[in-house]
């Protein structure tokens, strides 16, 4: 007998602006067709949610404030709670959410896990992501150096972790920003362990080198790029697109390995 496929639900966050996320997204989760069969949400533009049948739920990056007041928020931040307390609650199987960038930005404010605030400066490109002790045993990082690469592309940043709040959640902080020897600022918070089922990155791990590579080696974003960080950062981040142990592994590795481990949970017999 063939079994029902599982539900996921991609919740899309970019407001409709261009951008090349969601793209990655959905290709990521179409190489589980046999296990999945997928829906897009426009969250930020239409207003679009899903209830809480789905099984999987990745939640994307997106443009502007990550405190925008707009229509979609409180409806979404409703679902995110309605989830949770299924997961604390239920002895269904769990639901498994995955923020990327905006997302767990909106999610980290919810939670008050620390302060949000925006950076001095935009930080942008293929830059080195430091594990943390529970970030170097966390099944989504498995198979990643330390420290590993990742498209990093924020206004906003995550510091002064609160870690009585953290604890209360049950959360974990997986990763830091790169080291920086040369300023005295914090490093920002890179991702979050929220629950068993919750977890999200402030980096993008759903970012595809050809592609990526495809689109910065046009001449307008290409100038995009050099007119607003400069040559050398340019230059540094095609070097890094080509290397298969810088994003072309995280892309291997973090949301596929997300995605799977939910499937097996949704396998999993419950215990009653």
């Amino acid at each position: 007998m063939k079994k029902d496929k599982l539900k996921l639900a991609i919740l899309d966050m970019n407001n409709d602006e261009p951008n090349q996320g969601l793209r990655c997204i959905t290709e990521i989760v179409s190489t589980f067709n046999d296990d999945l069969e997928y829906q897009i949400f426009n969250v930020r533009a239409k207003n679009e949610l899903p209830d809480t049948s789905f099984d999987i739920y990745i939640s994307s990056g997106g443009p502007g404030s990550p405190l925008d007041d707009g229509e979609w928020r409180k409806p979404y931040l409703q679902l995110m709670q309605d989830l949770w307390d299924f997961n604390k609650t239920s002895s269904e199987q769990k639901k498994s959410v995955f923020f990327i960038c905006y997302s767990f930005q909106v999610m980290c404010h919810y939670f008050q896990l620390g302060e949000l605030k925006p950076r001095r400066s935009t930080s942008f490109g293929i830059l080195r992501m430091h594990k943390t002790k529970k970030g170097h045993n966390d099944l989504i990082f498995e198979g990643l150096s330390d420290p590993f690469y990742a498209v990093d592309s924020r206004d906003w940043q995550l510091v002064q972790p609160r870690l009585t709040v953290f604890k209360n959640h049950g959360s974990t902080i997986l990763s830091l920003e790169k080291i920086r020897t040369h300023v005295e600022l914090e490093r920002a918070i890179m991702a979050v362990r929220f629950s068993d089922e919750f977890v999200g990155t402030q980096f993008h791990p759903e970012a595809e080198p050809v592609s990526m590579e495809a689109y910065f080696g046009l001449a307008e974003n290409k100038k995009k790029v050099i007119d607003s960080f400069g040559v050398e950062k340019y230059n540094q981040m095609m070097d890094r697109i080509d290397d298969p142990e810088k994003i072309e592994l995280t892309y291997n590795t973090i949301l596929p390995k997300f995605i799977r481990n939910a499937i097996s949970k949704v396998n999993q017999p419950v215990m009653s």
